[in-house]
């Protein structure tokens, strides 16, 4: 869906992949010049609902968990969709203008946005509208695995099968491509947040121990994999005891880590698996020729590749820059015309 307007000379043209966890914007000609956290930190002005918004992205996200009363931390995304259309809208103007340098002359730029290729049309036109409210120009809607694949350099637009996983925070989605569409496509709703969920869970069912999710994710990152490690690792780990409710610190091994995410990473393995058996023949030959790319935030666990490589006699790789993979696919559409025009 498009909404267009008489061009002008001064327009910026840039792409915006809103994740749940993370908002990453390129900008025509500069690459990616936004990477920040999809959060917004708000104070409750009175009783009647006003707020004002404090701060945004990596200044909102330190105080996850830390705020007193009459503050609080939004995330507007959940699962790849608006949750909060109003924070969405606020959190995507002061992004693009962080893009666009915020000059007057500067601040109706033309924007592709990403969604989740599994989101309804109601759901793609909340993210045009949001877009288009946040000071958007124009605002077109591309599907985030075609947006991986082109940003990873996947030949899409040839007569033979590209498969991309795209894991972010809140979806992973599998998806088949051929002649530059979508074959096959299945997503679930488990991504880098299940596997802080899962460490989370773990805390307190063996230690009895409460922790944030700031630190979740910190164990992800420090001793999660999806393989057993050569050398195993340990760290210290504070929280909260859930039995006297003073501070408490344990030991916690890559070990533990790996058995609590165990089940989300076999259920992404699963969707993978489905859909390759959804897959036609002839894709199916081109894919075990070229691979599985993985792509996103969570394709960065230790031995993910291999571990799927493995269960599913395919050889997996990951995107050079996961974490920007959709990103520069809105750059390379808007760099080319002829790309550009197949999504508006």
């Amino acid at each position: 869906m498009v909404l267009k307007f008489r061009p002008n000379l001064f327009n910026h043209e840039i792409g915006i992949d809103i994740g749940t966890v993370n908002t990453v914007i390129y900008l025509k000609s500069k690459g990616v010049v936004v990477n920040e956290p999809s959060v917004v930190a708000v104070r409750n002005l009175d009783r009647k609902g006003q707020k004002e918004i404090i701060a945004f992205g990596s200044d909102a996200k330190k105080m996850i968990g830390r705020t007193p009363v009459g503050i609080s931390t939004i995330r507007p995304l959940a699962n790849g969709v608006i949750a909060d259309f109003e924070m969405t809208e606020h959190m995507i103007r002061h992004y693009m203008r962080m893009a666009t340098g915020g000059g007057k002359f500067f601040s109706y730029p033309r924007v592709a946005v990403c969604v989740p290729a599994c989101v309804t049309e109601v759901e793609k036109r909340a993210v045009v509208e949001v877009t288009l409210a946040a000071g958007a120009k124009e605002a077109f809607v591309v599907e985030e695995p075609l947006a991986a694949a082109i940003g990873i350099g996947m030949p899409i637009n040839e007569p033979q099968g590209s498969m991309v996983v795209n894991m972010g925070g809140g979806t992973s989605e599998v998806a088949v491509m051929s002649l530059g569409g979508i074959v096959i496509n299945q997503a679930v709703r488990i991504a880098g947040n299940t596997l802080d969920d899962a460490i989370i869970s773990m805390m307190r069912q063996n230690y009895t121990l409460a922790i944030g999710e700031g630190t979740a994710e910190e164990i992800k990152i420090n001793l999660g994999s999806a393989l057993p490690m050569e050398q195993e690792i340990k760290m210290d780990v504070k929280g909260r005891d859930l039995v006297d409710g003073l501070p408490k610190v344990v030991h916690l091994t890559s070990v533990e880590v790996r058995e609590a995410i165990e089940p989300v990473i076999s259920q992404i393995e699963d969707t993978i698996r489905s859909a390759l058996e959804q897959t036609p023949p002839e894709l199916v030959r081109d894919i075990v020729d070229q691979g599985i790319v993985l792509s996103g935030g969570s394709a960065l666990l230790r031995g993910l590749s291999l571990r799927f490589a493995d269960s599913l006699s395919v050889p997996v790789h990951v995107a050079e820059q996961p974490l920007f993979s959709v990103a520069l696919g809105l750059g390379k559409i808007l760099e080319a015309p002829q790309e550009k025009n197949k999504y508006q």
